[in-house]
């Protein structure tokens, strides 16, 4: 997860709370609206299919602007909102009478996204199966809008998302979730819309879903904690760091993230092709028979150092060379900096006591473009394993969905993805010691330093031994099954919710 992130400047000032008129609205004279209407509808053809209007109505999309707002844009768009009036529930007749409201970055991308699809998915789904005492309700809060991930979700998922969007809930009836870091709550440390979005006191209970990737909290999160009803993390280890830290340990929960299952199937797709996609950057392609025969090393992550892409370079290009059958695909995207990665692989490689092999290195391919959410199933169905070997995460998504699709995975052990690494379903690499870091928001804190040996012995390990590999990663698909499925982390955050309602009433 990416509870380190810090907003770009820039943001949008806080907006008004679910179910509030801007005043500015209410005042508008109806001439000047039928004016501002004729407006946007001669302009409509001519603007609709651009990115800036697509933007637009993506930032209206899951945020509470008013409802009239919305109609404009969809007189100018009407295709964009594809079913959204439809209802599916098992029982028409019942309606349940409490609300979740859950706050999260839908339309975002990346990890707190990433977890927080997961959860409502999982809940919609249980939902439709058994009558909850509470109905969902989603809003896009903690970061910015990104068109390329909206658009690359499948269909559903946006009308989905539009669907819950536009379900009524009454304050005293509400529990909200606040899903990010803890800065973004109310008041927010930077502009975005606060969570809960008028402040505490007026809903039933709040809650909050986060994590860190180092080994405490630092005070300011601690305090913003406590002034929370819950605070939901992901494993035991955030539940140790958290509490040590000061947050209050009646408050705070552990809760896994669902994976899902149906999606992430390997049976179900082809596997991408890496020609079509990837930049090479270091050494020298496959040629003749050894064309598409690689053993390909797949990691995805942002461009931080916190990743360990380092660590991942450096002991992949001492134990491989230009003369085997092997390639190293990266899947990343900026992180405060630019898309310039190849250069600064070249760089970081130039200034490393690296050498070179006699037969020059060994490839390595960037991914920068965006790969849509339909399309990272096939990704990791075209590689032969996955690695990762991170200072610290607060769960390690990509690690899970690799697990999912039965690909054998090595990734640090420490932090997060202790909750679901074993032995018998990956590779934990080894920790040589624990650093601080040196700046940011996290300054001072501790995290892991990979041992750079030990990769290289478990990447030349894995790369030989396909048996037991292939065994690793089909029993991490049925661990995933037993622990991690939609089904039954549905069924703990809604026992959970269920619990809250019971004693607030």
């Amino acid at each position: 997860m990416d509870s380190a992130e810090r907003p770009d400047p820039g943001r949008r000032p806080p907006l008004p709370p679910p179910g509030r008129t801007l005043p500015f609205i209410s005042k508008l004279k109806l001439f000047y609206l039928l004016s501002i209407l004729v407006l946007l509808l001669a302009i409509s053809f001519s603007v609709s299919k651009t990115d800036h209007f697509k933007k637009l109505f993506l930032r209206l999309t899951l945020s509470p602007y008013p409802s009239f707002l919305k109609k404009l844009l969809n007189l100018l768009h009407p295709f964009t909102v594809i079913n959204s009036q439809k209802q599916t529930s098992r029982n028409p007749i019942y309606t349940a009478p409490y609300c979740v409201l859950w706050m999260a970055p839908f339309l975002s991308g990346g990890g707190y996204s990433s977890e927080a699809w997961s959860y409502i998915l999982a809940l919609h789904d249980y939902s439709m199966r058994k009558n909850s005492s509470f109905r969902l309700k989603i809003e896009q809060h903690g970061d910015l809008e990104n068109l390329e991930f909206w658009e690359g979700l499948p269909l559903e998922m946006r009308n989905l998302a539009i669907q819950l969007h536009q379900t009524q809930c009454r304050l005293n009836e509400t529990v909200v979730v606040c899903h990010s870091e803890p800065g973004a709550w109310y008041p927010p440390l930077f502009e975005t819309l606060p969570c809960p979005p008028i402040g505490y006191g007026h809903f039933r209970a709040v809650v909050g879903r986060t994590m860190f990737e180092t080994d405490r909290v630092n005070d300011e999160h601690v305090k913003r904690c406590n002034l929370l009803d819950f605070i939901w993390v992901p494993t035991d280890f955030h539940v140790k760091t958290f509490t040590e830290s000061g947050v209050d340990p009646l408050k705070t929960l552990k809760i896994v993230q669902p994976v899902d299952l149906e999606f992430f199937d390997p049976l179900k797709y082809e596997q991408l092709d890496f020609g079509s996609i990837g930049n090479l950057v270091m050494g020298s392609p496959s040629h003749g028979s050894n064309l598409g025969k690689q053993f390909v090393f797949l990691s995805i992550f942002k461009w931080e150092y916190r990743k360990g892409w380092d660590v991942l370079l450096q002991s992949y290009l001492k134990e491989f060379s230009g003369a085997e059958d092997v390639a190293l695909y990266l899947l990343t995207n900026p992180y405060h900096s630019d898309r310039d990665f190849g250069n600064k692989i070249v760089e970081y490689v130039e200034n490393s006591d690296l050498e070179e092999p006699k037969d020059g290195w060994a490839p390595v391919y960037v991914i920068d473009e965006h790969i849509a959410q339909v399309d990272m199933p096939r990704l990791y169905k075209a590689a032969n394993a996955f690695v990762l070997p991170s200072r610290g995460e607060g769960w390690g998504r990509p690690v899970v969905e690799a697990m999912a699709m039965t690909l054998p995975v090595i990734a640090t052990n420490w932090s997060g993805p202790t909750e679901f690494m074993t032995e018998d379903n990956s590779y934990p690499l080894p920790v040589d010691s624990m650093s601080e870091v040196t700046e940011g928001p996290f300054k001072g804190h501790l995290w892991a330093e990979p041992s750079v040996n030990k990769l290289q012995m478990l990447m030349r390990h894995v790369m030989r031994n396909h048996e037991e590999a292939k065994a690793r990663g089909k029993q991490a698909r049925d661990d995933m099954m037993s622990s991690f499925s939609p089904e039954v982390v549905a069924g703990i955050v809604n026992d959970h919710i269920e619990r809250i309602i019971d004693h607030t009433q």
